[in-house]
C-alpha cells in the first residue's frame, strides 16, 4: 500500500519540473508557489524512498551472507549490521507515513504555544518551565525558530505562563495536536518521603494570522500600560513599559511585558491577540457546524487530558491514541518527532474515515 501512493506521487516530480518551466507559470506567483511546494514536498519523498531502497538491499544482502557465513565473529557484526538497518528502515516508514498525508495550507504557518500550570502547584509550574525546554530543544532538532511572546516566572523556578511563537517548515503540521491537558507523575524535589506527585498544565496552539488574514478595529481595542515585574520582585521595570490590550467585542486580553520598549510589548501583545481573535472565531464556526467532540481536536481545548508523562516508570502516554513510549528522558530532550508523526497519521486517517 505505501508503495503504491508512494510511486503515485512521484511520477508527478517529471510533470511538475517541465510546469515550472513553463514561461505561463513563472508569471503566475500563485501558481508558481503552489507548484515549488509541491516539488519540495515530493523531492523529499523521493530522497527518503532511495534511502530506504537502498537499506532494504543492504538488509537482503546480510541477510543472505548470514546463511552462508560460518565464522563466528564475522557473523555477529552480520547480525548487529542486520538490527541497525532494521531500526534505519522503522525510522524511514515513520518519515514516509508522515510525508504521505497530505500538505495542507496551514503546515508551515507560524504556531503560537501557551504553555499554563495548573493543578500540583509549584510543581506544575516547573513542568510548564520543563516543557518550555522539550519544545524549545524539539524545534532546534527540527530547524524551527522559537521567540517568546509573554512568561511569568514562578517563584519556585520554571513559569506560571509560557507563550511562545514558533516559526519554521512543517511547524503547525508537528505542533497542531499539542493542545490539551498535559499531566505529569513524579517525585518533586521537595518530596522528602519519595511519594510520587501528579500535576498538570494545560497547552494551547493557536495558528499565528498573517495581515491578510484578520482585521481589527482600533475603536474595539483598550490599551493599558503598567510596570512590568518578575518572581519575587526580579526585573521589576523602573518605566510603564508593560502593555496589556484588550477586545472590547469578544473580551479577550493579551498581554507582554519581556521587553524593555513600550512599542515593542505592544507589537507582541497584538501579535497574541490576533491569534486568540482568530481561534475564537474558527471555534464559532466549528459549534456552529457541528457539537461532535472530534472538532475540538488541535485547537488547544484544555478540558481533554492528552498525555501523561510518568518520569518513575520512563513512560509517556498518548490517550488519544492509546501510544505508550518508555523513553521520555529521550522525549523531555526534544525528541518528540515519533509522537508528532503517530499523532499526524492517526488524526490523518481519522479524516478519510470520516470521508473529510
Amino acid at each position: 500500500m505505501m508503495q503504491e501512493r508512494v510511486l503515485k506521487l512521484l511520477s508527478r516530480l517529471g510533470e511538475v519540473e517541465a510546469s515550472l518551466g513553463d514561461p505561463k507559470i513563472l508569471s503566475d506567483q500563485k501558481e508558481f508557489k503552489k507548484l515549488s511546494q509541491e516539488h519540495a514536498y515530493i523531492s523529499d519523498l523521493k530522497e527518503l524512498w532511495e534511502k530506504r531502497e537502498i537499506c532494504l538491499k543492504n538488509q537482503a544482502d546480510n541477510r543472505e551472507l548470514l546463511k552462508q557465513e560460518q565464522d563466528a565473529e564475522f557473523s555477529a557484526l552480520l547480525e548487529e549490521e542486520v538490527l541497525q538497518t532494521d531500526n534505519e528502515l522503522k525510522e524511514l516508514d515513520s518519515k514516509i507515513d508522515q510525508l504521505l498525508v497530505p500538505p495542507d495550507p496551514n503546515d508551515h504557518c507560524n504556531t503560537i504555544i501557551e504553555l499554563r500550570a495548573g493543578t500540583g502547584g509549584d510543581e506544575a509550574a516547573l513542568f510548564v518551565g520543563d516543557c518550555v525546554r522539550m519544545y524549545r530543544l524539539y524545534s532546534d532538532a527540527m530547524g524551527w525558530k522559537c521567540e517568546a511572546l509573554s512568561y511569568n516566572e514562578a517563584e519556585v523556578g520554571g513559569y506560571k505562563e509560557y507563550i511562545m511563537v514558533m516559526t519554521g517548515k512543517n511547524v503547525h503540521r508537528c505542533m497542531q495536536y499539542e493542545g490539551g491537558t498535559h499531566r505529569v507523575q513524579r517525585v518533586p524535589a521537595t518530596e522528602s518521603q519519595g511519594r510520587v506527585h501528579t500535576s498538570a498544565i494545560t497547552v494551547a496552539t493557536l495558528l499565528e494570522p498573517e495581515q491578510v488574514d484578520i482585521h481589527i478595529n482600533e475603536k474595539d481595542l483598550r490599551i493599558d500600560t503598567y510596570r512590568s515585574s518578575g518572581a519575587g520582585g526580579q526585573h521589576v521595570n523602573t518605566t510603564d513599559s508593560a502593555v496589556r490590550i484588550t477586545h472590547l467585542p469578544s473580551g479577550i486580553v493579551s498581554y507582554c511585558q519581556q521587553e524593555k520598549s513600550q512599542h515593542k510589548n505592544k507589537d507582541k501583545a497584538m501579535r497574541l491577540l490576533k491569534a486568540k481573535i482568530l481561534e475564537h472565531e474558527e471555534q464559532k464556526l466549528k459549534a456552529e457546524r457541528s457539537s461532535a467532540r472530534e472538532a475540538q481536536v488541535g485547537s488547544g481545548d484544555r478540558s481533554e487530558r492528552i498525555r501523561t508523562y510518568n518520569f518513575p516508570q520512563n513512560r509517556l502516554t498518548d490517550h488519544r491514541i492509546n501510544l505508550t513510549l518508555y523513553s521520555l528522558d529521550k522525549i523531555i530532550n526534544g525528541e518528540l518527532a515519533e509522537v508528532s508523526n503517530a499523532l499526524i497519521a492517526h488524526y490523518h486517517q481519522k479524516k478519510i474515515e470520516q470521508g473529510s
